[in-house]
């Protein structure tokens, strides 16, 4: 019996030993993982690595380095060359002939007629100054495609440029909420540990953690891949190290469509393009018209007869004049077929013009419920978000409401702020889209909007336990 007893102890003490090993350690802070890690990733975006560029650089390293605008500068060049050689001569020519030597003997050169020509082939009058006018209009509308090609650079400069201005706002956004989501888990686990609230709360910590988490790595590749972008575009690496530095400054005041519309007709570099097309067609059937200017082809020659000739030393002039006249059917068509060129170019002037007019209008159009949207958010909607977090904060200190009405207030502020600030970034993004279509920077004398974090670290969260 003794036996039986000692044994039923031991096994009652292995027991015991048993489930105290499986109980979790009092000490253990679930919420120290998620919490490591993002303190980790936070510290990897904490210190920009290279000195911020502002958008004036930014626009400025473009145009210089951008390899898209390199190619259209060298398109440039090379239609310049072309002006100088369009209304040029034809090469003139220089013949030998010589006739009359016998056949009895090639050798005797004495007996052969020597002839040495020059020849030049002149064009009609007119013709080289629409030759070279057809050149210049071909250079002028390079020009025009280099400008475009500049303008629209410029355009997804600006937007990049905002997306990663944005981007870096929200970086600064999270670390607030993160900083005051730790406070509200310190202060959910301090009050659990108390008994004062179920262990639920804690979980909620730990998943408002994770999800704060899983927001950091989405805004970090957002960052990334606007940096990207920027990066092409200035014709640098696209994983070269850039920040950026700047403020939300949109114009106060829009212009009105038909202001608008007559700065693109002076401005937009595609209107221009599509005019030279047309002045190009003007001239193309000018020079078609003077197909029935007849050309003239001149020559002189030196004429070295054979022995015994009364006048060995003799000379020779020649005209030749084209008779235009005679193949009537051939020119007419040309000036058919350059007048069908030019009406076909003006429709396209046109159309062109119709289609910056409805880009104008759409982009207005856009930028205008943009401004609305964001006026929203500033006058209202982030007033409204900040005051009901304060005021959950404070309740939930008081212990007059749980902690998951603290966590709705904390995500309903962060996602008031995060569209706060895709609001201003669109915003940006419409005005930019708006002087693409007009073809020339809008007058930005607005006062710079408050794109400040609120600071979560003023919120302190300190539970009081009683």
């Amino acid at each position: 019996m003794k036996a039986l007893r000692v044994g039923i102890c031991l096994l009652i003490a292995f027991s015991r030993a048993r489930g105290f090993a499986s109980e979790p350690i009092a000490d253990a802070d679930p919420l120290a993982g998620v919490t490591g890690l993002l303190l980790v990733q936070e510290h990897r975006h904490s210190r920009p690595s290279t000195p911020p560029m502002s958008l004036a650089e930014l626009e400025a390293a473009a145009l210089t380095n951008n390899r898209e605008i390199r190619v259209a500068t060298r398109r440039v060049a090379t239609a310049a060359t072309r002006v100088r050689s369009a209304g040029s001569l034809n090469d003139p020519e220089f013949m030998y002939r010589g006739w009359g030597t016998p056949l009895a003997k090639p050798w005797d050169l004495n007996q052969t007629q020597h002839m040495f020509m020059f020849n030049q082939s002149l064009p009609g009058p007119g013709k080289r100054a629409l030759r070279t006018q057809l050149a210049f209009e071909e250079v002028e509308q390079v020009k025009a495609e280099l400008e475009a090609k500049r303008r629209d650079v410029t355009a997804e400069v600006r937007k990049m440029f905002y997306d990663l201005l944005r981007n870096q706002d929200e970086l600064l956004l999270h670390d607030e909420q993160a900083a005051l989501a730790r406070q509200s888990s310190e202060s959910a686990r301090i009050k659990y540990v108390v008994g004062r609230v179920p262990q639920q709360d804690v979980l909620k910590a730990q998943i408002a953690l994770t999800k704060l988490v899983e927001h950091l790595v989405m805004l970090e590749q957002d960052g990334d891949l606007a940096r990207a972008r920027l990066n092409t575009l200035l014709g640098r690496d696209p994983g070269s190290p850039l920040e950026v530095q700047g403020q939300y400054s949109p114009p106060q005041k829009l212009p009105p469509l038909l202001d608008l519309e007559k700065s693109a007709l002076e401005n937009r570099p595609e209107l221009a393009m599509s005019s030279s097309g047309v002045r190009q067609g003007e001239a193309r059937t000018k020079l078609a018209e003077k197909a029935y200017t007849p050309d003239y082809n001149l020559s002189a020659g030196y004429m070295l007869m054979p022995d015994g000739a009364r006048y060995r030393n003799t000379y020779m002039a020649e005209l030749a004049v084209t008779l235009p006249w005679l193949n009537r059917g051939r020119h007419d068509a040309e000036i058919a077929e350059a007048q069908a060129d030019l009406s076909a170019d003006k429709a396209e002037y046109d159309n062109q013009r119709a289609l910056v007019f409805e880009e104008i209008q759409e982009a207005l159009i856009r930028a205008q419920s943009a401004k609305r949207l964001v006026d929203l958010y500033t006058q209202t909607l982030r007033p409204q978000a900040q005051a009901t977090l304060k005021s959950t904060v404070a309740a939930y200190q008081a212990d007059r409401t749980d902690f998951l009405n603290l966590l709705d207030s904390q995500n309903t502020a962060l996602e008031v702020e995060l569209d706060y600030y895709r609001a201003a970034s669109e915003l940006e993004s419409r005005i930019s889209d708006l002087e693409h279509a007009v073809g020339v920077p809008l007058t930005r004398d607005a006062q710079e909007f408050d794109a400040t974090v609120p600071q979560a670290s003023l919120l302190q969260i300190t539970p009081e336990v009683r």
